[in-house]
């Protein structure tokens, strides 16, 4: 039974107007909360969702905000860019006012199953293979958190017999106090947002917080490979595992070319490895864990398989764009870190020209060295990040300032060869350059695509 929460009639604000601020503004608003809503940038900036809010009946507060607004309320929702020890949110925690997340609200509120996925890297094309395969096999399911929606938008689409699948990040989890899925995906655990959590431990025990509610009757599935993941398991619930290198007693595995489920002594074969349609052993992780919470969510065994197979691949994520004159191109714009960027080169041969930089999280490049001495034809370098990045990775291959994405791809085009590949890997967020990593990628792609207009308007001329 979940606590729910009485919204009528409750002072709420609203901190950060992003995707995320502004459905918790709404939702709360038409339930009957007295909603003030407050972010940094100025109105002119956020015209569109002002208009819609006030609307609504929301308050609105732009610029830096005055300390009493955060002790003024019953109840403080914070979006999850906005830093979980902001002053005015530590103000509110010492006159013991909640600070939330939109996930904790959500869950008070959410109907049926929640199935939540975090990890460093691949959360996102992990739920969207556990969501794809719960649908395959004929079950109602909802999608949200850190994929796009946020969670509070499927609160009324949901029953006591839906699914919700819900990536969740690192940023969601800081101010949880209550929510607990029933079955909660670690896949792995390396540096990332350290600009933000200030350590990589800090990060780790946020990203723990997934487990800290729950019950004997709940679910863990954990990464077997990853030391960092395997220490930091839950108090209570039940354990599953999945590994790519070790048999295991409870879990997904591979053994062989075959991919295993265990439970209470039974085996059951999902599929073969050789079945699974995405690049790279990153992959092959994510459809382990896939496969074991879809299994733990009430997926059958073998509903896995044809599930996996018909899989179409997240956007943003190892997507092949074009080949171009035998040139293959590759957009992994949602590799906004250093170990997603290493899985990105890893499930590559060779033959590579590698586009890194962006944002700047605070983790060191070094680990990308070895990868790049042995697979990389020429890194070429956008966004704020450069100088670092040469600073630490210098002599691993050649390397060349683009500055922009246009400039690296045009550079990329006119000297790859044919078995070449062309890999936007960033190992960076976005945010110097783009609104977000989908920006990014997309821009990618158009790039991509001008370039193959132009070399079959190019080819078609000399045949003339």
């Amino acid at each position: 039974m979940r606590l729910g929460v009485e919204l009528e009639g409750k002072r709420l604000l609203v901190v950060g107007l992003a995707r995320t601020g502004i459905v918790v503004s709404l939702f709360c608003a038409a339930y009957g909360a007295r909603v003030t809503a407050t972010d940094e940038k100025p109105e002119s900036a956020l015209a569109d969702a002002a208009e819609k809010l006030r609307a609504a009946g929301v308050t609105l507060e732009f610029g830096a905000p005055p300390p009493e607004i955060f002790v003024n309320q019953d109840l403080i929702i914070v979006s999850p860019g906005v830093p979980a020890k902001l002053p005015g949110l530590e103000l509110a925690r010492n006159r013991n006012i909640p600070v939330w997340s939109e996930i904790e609200l959500a869950w008070r509120l959410l109907r049926g199953k929640l199935v939540a996925i975090t990890g460093s890297n691949g959360k996102t094309t992990t739920t969207a293979l556990v969501a794809h395969i719960l649908k395959s096999a004929k079950m109602p399911v909802l999608v949200g958190g850190n994929i796009g929606t946020p969670l509070l938008a499927r609160v009324e689409a949901s029953s006591d017999s839906s699914v919700t699948v819900a990536e969740i990040s690192s940023f969601q989890l800081e101010t949880i106090e209550a929510f607990r899925p029933d079955v909660g995906v670690l896949l792995n655990l390396t540096p990332d947002h350290i600009d933000r959590h200030g350590s990589f431990e800090e990060y780790a025990r946020v990203k723990q917080k997934l487990f800290q509610n729950m019950l004997d009757r709940d679910f863990a599935v954990l990464n077997a490979d990853d030391p960092q993941v395997a220490q930091r398991g839950p108090l209570h619930g039940q354990r599953f595992w999945f590994s790519r290198q070790k048999r295991l007693a409870a879990g997904t595995f591979l053994r062989g070319d075959q991919i295993l489920f265990r439970r209470e002594g039974s085996e059951s074969v999902l599929m073969r490895r050789s079945d699974i349609p995405l690049r790279g052993d990153h992959n092959l992780e994510n459809v382990l864990a896939a496969s074991t919470a879809a299994i733990l969510a009430g997926a059958p065994t073998d509903s896995i398989e044809a599930a996996v197979r018909t899989f179409p691949g997240v956007e943003h994520r190892l997507e092949f764009v074009a080949e171009i004159g035998g040139v293959n191109f590759y957009n992994d714009s949602k590799a906004t870190n250093v170990d997603a960027a290493l899985k990105a080169i890893g499930a590559f041969p060779g033959s590579l020209f590698v586009i890194l930089g962006g944002k700047d999280k605070g983790a060191p490049y070094a680990p990308l060295r070895e990868p790049l001495r042995q697979k990389a034809k020429l890194v070429l370098l956008i966004g704020a990040a450069a100088d670092k990045i040469v600073g630490e990775l210098e002599g691993a291959a050649e390397m060349q300032d683009a500055k922009t994405l246009e400039r690296a791809l045009t550079i990329a085009f006119e000297q790859a060869k044919p078995g070449d590949t062309v890999l936007l890997a960033p190992a960076c967020a976005s945010f110097d350059q783009y609104e977000n990593f989908e920006h990014r990628g997309r821009e990618f792609k158009e790039i991509v695509a001008r370039l193959a207009a132009g070399n079959a308007a190019e080819n078609s001329a000399k045949k003339g």
